[in-house]
């Protein structure tokens, strides 16, 4: 039996949760003031319902919609916590549920896709212009 969802859960749950490390989560703290965890004696970190939804939306700001930290950065300047989920709105407001995979993001696939055929592309381009220089 696992624990409620209103329960606070520790750093090491709340990783597995998003699929980071742990050290992600202190360096998130570091950039974003608005993550504030609940430390207890010995600096034990237990995170809220509501952080964890933070770290959820920042999350899939960096990872699914490939905002950079200074983007996200900006997005939360001036905002509280709060405000800031409550202004979730359209696929921006998607939320990342749990457990997150490295396949878990489609539009990942269409990227790697559309890349790999960029790859190919060029390197089309190139043999033309190798070509195009033996003959001349």
């Amino acid at each position: 039996m696992g624990k409620s969802e209103s329960a606070f859960k520790t750093i090491s749950e709340v990783a597995e949760i998003l699929g980071v490390q742990q050290h992600v989560l202190r360096f998130w703290e570091t950039k974003f003031s608005q993550i504030k965890p609940l430390k207890r004696s010995g600096g034990r970190r237990y995170y809220r319902p509501e952080d964890i939804e933070l770290l959820k939306r920042i999350y899939n700001l960096l990872y699914v919609e490939s905002y950079t930290i200074k983007g996200v950065q900006k997005l939360l300047k001036g905002q509280t916590r709060n405000t800031f989920l409550a202004s979730e709105t359209g696929s921006e407001g998607a939320i990342v549920e749990q457990p997150i995979t490295a396949n878990s993001n489609p539009n990942a696939t269409q990227r790697v896709q559309a890349l790999s055929q960029m790859l190919n592309d060029l390197r089309d381009i190139r043999a033309a212009i190798t070509d195009a220089k033996k003959a001349a």
